[in-house]
C-alpha cells in the first residue's frame, strides 16, 4: 500500500472516530440525567458543552492549520480529546462531565478542519467527490455502530458471572452503578491509539487552496455584510440543532412517555437514526443529479417535519420508526445547504466554510433550549421548538438564489452513461 492510500485509510478512520466519539451523547443523556439526579434542563448543558466548542474552535482551528502542519493539529486534537475521556473515566461526575465533553468537542472541531484538505492531497482531486462520500459511510457506521456498543457494555459491565478478560478490566474501572461510564474509558484507549498511529504515519504536505484558507480581513468583513452569508450561518445553525435536539432528546423521550429502556430500545432507535441518516445521504447522490437541491431540500425537509410530528404524537408502534425516519430526511440537509452557500458567493470560500462552520454551535444551543423548555411545558411540547428550526431549513429551499446552480441530467440514460 503507497503512503496516499495509507493516508486515506487514516482519514476514513478519522471520521469514524469523529462519529463514534460524537453522537453517543444521546443515548446516553437519560443514564446521565438518572445517575446524577439532574434536572432536564440541566441535563441540557452537556451537549451545549460539546458542540459550543465548534463555534469557539472552527475558525482558530483553520487558522492554526496554516500556520502548523496538518499533523501537529491532528496530534493536538486527539491529545485534547484523550485528556477529555480519561478525566471523566477518572472523576465520573456531573461537573466533570461539562469541562470534559469540552475538550472532547475541541478535539473533533479540530479534526474536522484538517481532514477534508487532507482527504483531498492523499485521494487526489479527481476522486474527492467519491471519497467525500465514502467518510460520510464510514462516519454513518460509526454513529449506527457507537449506541450498540453501549448497549453491549451496559448489558455485561458488572453484570456478566464469567466476564472476558475486557469485561473484567472494566468492572475494576467504573463503578457498578455507573457501568455507562465504560465507554470514555473505550474513548481513552480510541485517542492512545490514534495518537499513536497519527506520529507514526509520515503525512504528505498540504497546500490549502483558496477556497480552503480561512482569511481574517477584509474578505471575512465583506461575508459579514453579505445577508446570504447570515442567512446560510442561521441555516446551518438550524440544521446541527435539529439533528441534535432530536439525536439527544429520543432516547429521554421515549424512556418518558412510552416507557422504552433507553440502554436497549432507546439506543436502537437513535442507531437507526444515523443508520437511514447514512442510507439517506446514498438516495441523495442519485436525487441531485435529477432535480434542483432547493426542491430537494423543501421535499426533505417537509419530510422531517411530518416524521417528527409523527414521532411526537404517535402511538408506541409508530414512534419507534418515526424517530429513525426523520434522521433519513435530515439526510441531504447539511450538504445542500453547504453547497448552496458557497455556490451564492463568488470568492472568500475558506473564510465562509469557516463562519458556517462556526454554525455547528447550533448543537449546543437548541439541545439546551429544549432542555429548559421541558422544565417548563414538559418534553413533548419542548420538542416542538424543532418545528421551527427545521421550519427555516425549509425556507432556504424557497428563498436561495445561487450563483451557480447544481447540474442535473435530463435522462437517465444521461446519468448512467460513462
Amino acid at each position: 500500500m503507497n503512503r496516499s492510500n495509507v493516508i486515506l485509510v487514516l482519514i476514513l478512520l478519522i471520521f469514524f472516530v469523529i462519529s463514534f466519539l460524537t453522537n453517543i451523547l444521546g443515548p446516553l443523556i437519560p443514564d446521565i440525567i438518572n445517575s446524577f439526579d439532574l434536572r432536564v434542563g440541566l441535563a441540557g448543558f452537556l451537549p451545549f458543552s460539546f458542540f459550543v466548542a465548534y463555534g469557539f474552535m472552527s475558525i482558530p482551528a483553520g487558522l492554526m492549520q496554516e500556520k502548523y502542519s496538518g499533523k501537529t493539529v491532528l496530534l493536538v486534537a486527539f491529545a485534547l480529546a484523550f485528556i477529555g475521556a480519561l478525566l471523566f473515566g477518572l472523576i465520573p461526575q456531573f461537573s466533570i462531565a461539562l469541562p470534559s465533553l469540552f475538550l472532547i468537542g475541541i478535539g473533533m472541531a479540530m479534526l474536522q478542519v484538517v481532514i477534508n484538505p487532507l482527504l483531498r492531497v492523499a485521494g487526489g482531486e479527481e476522486r474527492f467527490a467519491f471519497n467525500s462520500v465514502l467518510a460520510q459511510l464510514f462516519f454513518g457506521s460509526a454513529s449506527f455502530l457507537s449506541p450498540m456498543l453501549y448497549t453491549y457494555l451496559v448489558q455485561h459491565v458488572h453484570k456478566d458471572t464469567n466476564p472476558s478478560t475486557i469485561i473484567q478490566l472494566l468492572n475494576n474501572l467504573v463503578p457498578a452503578d455507573l457501568t455507562w461510564v465504560s465507554l470514555y474509558w473505550i474513548f481513552t484507549v480510541i485517542t492512545v491509539i490514534m495518537i499513536v498511529v497519527v506520529a507514526l504515519i509520515q503525512f504528505p504536505k498540504v497546500e490549502l487552496k483558496e477556497d480552503e484558507r480561512v482569511e481574517i480581513g477584509s474578505g471575512f468583513k465583506a461575508l459579514l455584510a453579505n445577508k446570504y452569508v447570515i442567512l446560510f450561518f442561521v441555516g446551518i445553525f438550524c440544521y446541527v440543532g435539529s439533528e441534535q435536539g432530536i439525536a439527544n432528546w429520543t432516547s429521554k423521550f421515549l424512556e418518558e412517555y412510552h416507557q422504552i429502556d433507553p440502554a436497549t430500545t432507546g439506543a436502537s432507535v437513535i442507531s437507526y437514526f444515523w443508520g437511514l441518516m447514512t442510507a439517506g445521504c446514498l438516495l441523495a447522490l442519485l436525487l441531485l443529479k435529477l432535480f434542483d437541491s432547493r426542491w430537494v431540500l423543501v421535499s426533505f425537509s417537509g419530510g422531517a417535519i411530518v416524521s417528527l410530528a409523527v414521532a411526537l404524537f404517535g402511538p408506541t408502534s409508530i414512534v419507534l420508526y418515526a424517530f429513525p425516519l426523520t434522521g433519513f430526511f435530515a439526510s441531504v440537509m447539511w450538504s445542500i445547504i453547504i453547497s448552496l452557500a458557497l455556490n451564492s458567493v463568488p470568492s472568500n470560500h475558506g473564510t465562509l466554510a469557516g463562519i458556517l462552520c462556526t454554525g455547528i454551535v447550533g448543537g449546543a444551543v437548541v439541545p439546551l433550549i429544549i432542555g429548559g423548555l421541558a422544565e417548563l411545558v414538559g418534553l413533548r411540547y419542548a420538542m416542538l421548538f424543532l418545528f421551527l428550526t427545521l421550519g427555516y431549513v425549509f425556507s432556504i429551499g424557497i428563498w436561495a438564489r445561487p450563483l451557480i446552480k447544481n447540474e442535473t441530467v435530463k435522462s437517465f440514460k444521461e446519468l448512467f452513461k460513462g
